[in-house]
């Protein structure tokens, strides 16, 4: 087990390395593993690479987010600009169905409603807003049409786990209703909770996910 200084130092190292993030901009405290990050970040889509690298570490059991988007002046734009430019990024993503994700824009905070049928289209309808100029955040309302039986969604999710890493599938619980997964159970690192979230999240039909799991060694 990693010491909280030493997954601090790793942490530095991780943002640092990483050339999508200004790391002179982020404070970080580690607490019994917990990580905590503050400081003003210029654009949403450095925010989002920070979050990323920080779960790429290993040791890391739990990540707090108290990091601002203050834009740049070069980076700031108008509502209406942000929502246009919103709308061309979905009619242009081969992923994201047409027609069927609306934007709402208010002081550079962008909100997506609609309806698709696949969790890969809902997740793609965000990944195509994060990094568009002016954008300060992004809250993902899109709902997924559920449409497998729940034992068959839970049996895809264990069968997946098990492909990707025996020892997740072990310890995790999956309950299903009405295309709601609830994962319990326990792993040993932020790493794998997001994967096993990951894989819940892929399965077909399934509509939302309920985190329950625990970070961390017995």
């Amino acid at each position: 087990m990693k010491t909280d200084a030493q997954l601090k130092a790793d942490l530095m190292a991780e943002l640092a390395w990483d050339p999508a993030i200004n790391a002179g901009a982020i404070g970080i405290a580690v607490d019994n593993g917990v990580v905590t990050l503050t400081g003003h970040l210029d654009t949403f889509a450095q925010k989002h690479a920070v979050e990323r690298a920080v779960r790429r570490v290993s040791g890391v059991r739990g990540l707090a987010i108290e990091l601002d988007v203050k834009l740049a002046p070069e980076h700031r734009r108008s509502d209406s600009d942000i929502a246009q430019a919103a709308i061309a990024a979905l009619r242009w993503n081969s992923l994201v169905p047409d027609d069927k994700v609306q934007v709402q824009v208010e002081d550079g905070w962008v909100t997506l409603t609609g309806e698709v049928d696949w969790p890969y289209q809902f997740s793609s309808a965000e990944q195509c807003i994060r990094p568009l100029t002016g954008v300060r955040g992004v809250t993902n309302l899109v709902s997924i049409k559920p449409r497998v039986r729940g034992n068959d969604i839970a049996r895809q999710i264990t069968d997946a786990l098990t492909r990707h890493a025996e020892r997740e599938a072990r310890h995790i619980d999956v309950a299903v209703e009405e295309g709601t997964v609830t994962l319990s159970g326990r792993v040993d690192s932020l790493a794998e909770h997001d994967a096993a979230v990951g894989a819940a999240f892929g399965t077909r039909g399934v509509t939302s996910v309920i985190d329950k799991l625990e970070v961390g060694l017995e």
